[in-house]
Formats: C-alpha cells, sequence, structure tokens
C-alpha cells in the first residue's frame, strides 16, 4: 500500500514557478503598453481604419456561425472552465482560471476603460456594419479577448499539443470575431490580449503550475529511486 502510494505521488507533476510564468506577464505588459499609447479618444489612425475595413466590411461568415464563437470570452465562461478543471480533478487550474478570469473581466470593464477612453467603431467611423454588435458605449479594451487570452494562457501548461492548438486558435478567432461584428478596432483586440497575458502570467506566478515533462521526469526519477540518489550524495566530494 505504501508503495502505492509512494508511486502515485512521484507521478504527479511538481508544482514550480519561474520564466514561463513571468515571460506572458511582461509580454503582456508591453504589448497592452503600445496598443494604449496608439489609442485616439476622438479619432482612429488610417493603417487601423484599413484593418477594421478588412475584417468588418465583408459579409464572409454568417452571424448564427460568428455568435458561439465570441461567446468563447463571454463571462459565464469563466465558472464553466472553472468547473470543468474541477471535473477532472485540478484545484489548483480551476482556482487559477476564476481568479484570473475575474480579473481580466473587471480590469478590462472597471480599470481600463476608464484610463483609456475611446468609443466603439460606429462612434467614430461611418458605414461600420454592426452585426448584433452595440453601437455606442467605450471599446477599449475587448472583455471577450482579454478573458479567453487569460483562460488559454493559464490552462496552457496543463494541455497536450492538440489542445494547445485549439486554444490558440479559439482566441485568435476571438479577436477576429469582435472586430467582424463591429464591436470593436484592431487595437481594442490586441490591447484585450496584452491585458490576457498579463493577468494569467501574474495569476500563474501567484499559483504555480505543473513543471514541463522534463523536468517532471528528473523529479520522478529522484523520488523513484532515493537508494540511488542517496548513492550518488555519498559518491560526491
Amino acid at each position: 500500500m505504501t508503495s502505492i502510494a509512494h508511486r502515485l505521488r512521484s507521478r504527479r507533476r511538481p508544482i514550480v514557478r519561474g520564466w514561463p510564468d513571468l515571460a506572458p506577464l511582461i509580454t503582456g505588459v508591453v504589448v497592452f503598453a503600445v496598443a494604449a499609447s496608439l489609442v485616439h479618444r476622438h479619432r482612429v489612425a488610417g493603417a487601423e481604419t484599413d484593418a477594421f475595413r478588412a475584417i468588418n466590411d465583408h459579409t464572409v461568415v454568417p452571424f448564427f456561425v460568428v455568435w458561439p464563437v465570441m461567446q468563447l470570452g463571454n463571462f459565464l465562461v469563466i465558472p464553466a472552465a472553472a468547473l470543468a478543471a474541477l471535473a477532472v480533478r485540478r484545484l489548483r487550474l480551476a482556482v487559477s482560471l476564476l481568479v484570473g478570469g475575474i480579473a481580466a473581466y473587471l480590469i478590462a470593464a472597471d480599470v481600463v476603460r476608464r484610463l483609456v477612453v475611446r468609443g466603439r467603431p460606429a462612434t467614430l467611423l461611418d458605414d461600420v456594419h454592426l452585426r448584433h454588435a452595440p453601437a455606442h458605449g467605450l471599446g477599449f479594451v475587448s472583455g471577450h479577448v482579454a478573458v479567453v487570452t487569460t483562460l488559454a494562457v493559464i490552462a496552457w501548461p496543463y494541455l497536450g499539443r492538440r489542445w494547445r492548438a485549439v486554444v490558440v486558435v479559439a482566441a485568435v478567432l476571438v479577436a477576429l470575431a469582435r472586430v467582424y461584428v463591429g464591436a470593436h478596432f484592431p487595437l481594442d483586440v490586441l490591447g484585450g490580449a496584452g491585458l490576457g497575458l498579463a493577468v494569467a502570467g501574474a495569476v500563474r506566478l501567484a499559483f504555480g503550475r505543473p513543471a514541463g515533462n522534463r523536468s517532471s521526469r528528473r523529479a520522478q526519477s529522484s523520488a523513484a529511486d532515493p537508494a540511488t540518489d542517496a548513492g550518488l550524495r555519498r559518491s560526491e566530494p
């Protein structure tokens, strides 16, 4: 019984914090700062207008297809993701998703939009194609993009290659969809992505994450063979 418990413990990846967690925090702060510095309250730069028109002017996908994609950044996805993590007995992941998702949502809605004021596309440009998107209100940053980016980056260390590809595609599609329906400008979604990266990095530093496969295997091999480890220590000068 003791040996079985020992084997189960040795299979668990240790919880770590390091540069892979600090990197998204720093990257997110830089991306957000760049996006915010380029935003003007009463006008939109020509390059951003061109990018917005390229996505918003063409009806490529019907709204009933776009709508469920956008909901991946909805506030309700936060508790849903946390419950999914609990269902597979990932308590640390569940708490991280809940804390990070709510933090990203509140910072986007209640902090950033008060500090960096810019209206939605229909208030600054003519002939915006609104596809069931709000015409008025504040647009920087995109809360949907901030939420989905935060959840994706927090979940990243727990996912395999296929699921990592899925969450990246999901985050990109949410960003494109918010511009497509006329809810946000490109800098709004870029700023949202930066905010999501920064929040996720901070949460991973606070709560930790499972070690990667290499460091996990080294820790497991040491735990599985304490006699060998002791022999190595005795042989050291």
